[in-house]
């Protein structure tokens, strides 16, 4: 028996429950991991209130982690017990042991800890693809992230400046902002405080963005169209404050030209090179000091529950994990 974080029915953050659930030795091409570290997401708040369909009652939440591998099973000869791994995976991450397919496992460099491999397989392979797929950012780009002190947002904070764009954050507090500014953002808005559109404008002289980075969706999708220059594009990636309401795709056009998309992460390591490939770029930016992996809270697995109240209240800043 394990201890898992199970979802039985759907809600708020009090749906979560702390049990013991029953692991079968790793199948066919599987590995098992002891986690030293877990991930913690909005994504896991999506799937615990019904916004993004679990496959069935009850799940355990959860999508990235790092760990120690401690048995393989059949046919996996690429991995070894003892080997030290970091995944994102489809649910299951929120437990003390799991079983998860070898092919969808890397394994961790020397110089990252189990905690940076916990948060980096998500949020740093986002950041990855949002910066050098979705949009490749390069010198003299002008990109707006939004969330800019989030787990998300430091991190491509940092990666956008040492392309060399002109990086502006929107963030809700001077604390987070202050965060922002010490992680690559060159302008930082008070989005509570400002019409972030008019501000960006203003910061530009009116040259506006190539890119806007949104995660948020609802409450800002407005006014990031509004923040972009023409045939630019909107990146939407997230739904923090719910999701954007239906619009005319007119609108692309009111504000002059604009693509947009709505890209996800499994599209974008579908397969194994592209896994390597996305992990291969983040590892060797947080070995060589192109990126600081800001891991501020660390939650007991028991205390799940806090962890999603914490996020979804946005008390927190960078990144946090849950400590099995």
């Amino acid at each position: 028996m394990i201890k898992a974080v199970r979802v039985h029915k759907l809600g708020g953050p009090d749906v979560l429950t702390y049990e013991d659930v029953e692991l079968p030795p790793p199948g066919q091409g599987e590995v098992r991991i002891r986690h030293h570290a877990i991930g913690i997401n909005f994504i896991d708040c999506y799937f615990r209130t019904g916004l993004y369909k679990a496959p069935s009652l009850p799940f355990t939440v959860g999508h990235e982690g790092a760990g120690e591998i401690t048995a393989v099973g059949p046919g996996v000869t690429n991995f070894h017990p003892g080997d030290r791994v970091a995944y994102y995976l489809n649910l299951g991450a929120y437990a003390t042991e799991r079983n998860a397919p070898a092919d969808r496992l890397v394994k961790l460099p020397d110089h990252i800890t189990y905690e940076q491999g916990a948060v980096l397989m998500l949020k740093g392979l986002t950041v990855w693809y949002l910066l050098h797929k979705t949009f490749h950012v390069q010198p003299g780009n002008r990109v707006l992230i939004h969330a800019a002190a989030g787990g998300i947002g430091l991190l491509a904070c940092q990666w956008a400046k040492a392309l060399g764009a002109t990086v502006i954050g929107t963030a809700g507090s001077k604390e987070k902002a202050d965060l922002a500014l010490a992680n690559g953002c060159d302008h930082v808005i008070l989005y509570k405080e400002e019409d972030f559109a008019e501000r960006v404008k203003q910061i530009s002289r009116g040259e506006l963005c190539d890119v806007v980075y949104d995660g948020v969706g609802k409450d800002t999708f407005q006014g990031s169209l509004r923040s972009l220059k023409k045939r630019g594009l909107m990146v939407s990636f997230g739904n923090a404050s719910g999701a954007v309401p239906p619009f005319s795709v007119n609108e692309l056009n009111t504000h002059g030209s604009l693509f947009i998309t709505r890209p996800k992460l499994a599209d974008h390591i579908g397969t194994r090179k592209e896994l390597i490939e996305g992990a291969d770029a983040l590892f060797a930016a947080v070995i060589d000091g192109t990126l600081h992996v800001p891991i501020n809270r660390a939650y007991a697995l028991k205390d799940a529950a806090k962890a999603h109240i914490d996020l979804e209240s946005r008390v927190t800043t960078g990144a946090s994990v849950l400590k099995p």
